[in-house]
């Protein structure tokens, strides 16, 4: 059972959200999709990048199919309880977001492209929602791992903003997308992990714009 909600759509700060545990949740260490490890360590030459765009089953889905991925993962990150379970981040106590965590090598797939595909997949001007879920763990978010993580983001930030403007005019919300250093990832439970390739009926609410992100330059 769900621990009930409050205010969902509001984010709760680290006095008041809940305590967590010290114990990270177990889970099964190989992509059920790709055959790769799901935890660290990962290749010498990989990159991280954490993104949230929505319920995490269908984000996942949206990047594991990309040439020169490594491996995904479904978890939490952007709030403040350590070692959430679901039902905890669904209760809106822990202020974090389901987000997906992205291994992929430099030399095959760039930033700029895996930026491409999270702007591309979602609607990133509806705030503490994404279409029908609603609450602070479907926030729009990209979570880096440097500054010149952080840099490109911001760039296909302002390149995205301008194409929704120029397609749907200046009455359409701007980006509530948040661009911040990862704090901590905490993986999620093993249900969860590559749960449409394990269920291909299941749930998926992710949905796009229908706007291309244009190309921009990487920092």
């Amino acid at each position: 059972m769900f621990l009930k909600s409050f205010a969902k759509d509001q984010m709760p700060t680290p006095d008041t959200a809940l305590p967590g545990r010290d114990s990270p949740l177990t889970i099964a260490n190989q992509h059920f999709v790709l055959k790769t490890p799901l935890k660290p360590p990962y290749p010498e030459n990989s990159e991280k990048l954490v993104v949230g765009l929505g319920c995490f089953w269908g984000a996942e889905k949206a990047f594991w199919s990309l040439p020169g991925i490594i491996t995904t993962a479904v978890g939490y990150s952007a709030g403040y309880t350590p070692n959430p379970t679901y039902e905890e981040v669904c209760s809106g106590k822990t202020g974090h977001n389901e987000v997906v965590l992205i291994v992929f090598d430099p030399d095959i797939i760039s930033l700029n492209d895996i930026l491409k595909k999270f702007w591309e997949s979602h609607n990133p001007t509806q705030g503490m929602r994404q279409g029908n879920d609603r609450g602070t763990q479907y926030r729009s978010g990209i979570y880096f791992y440097s500054d010149q993580q952080k840099q490109v983001a911001e760039a296909t930030k302002k390149h995205y903003q301008k194409a929704i403007v120029e397609k749907l005019g200046s009455d359409v919300p701007a980006i509530s997308t948040e661009i911040t250093e990862v704090k901590e990832f905490y993986f999620a439970e093993d249900y969860h992990q590559q749960y449409l390739a394990k269920n291909p009926n299941g749930y998926c609410g992710l949905g796009g714009m229908g706007i291309t992100c244009p190309a921009s330059v990487e920092s």
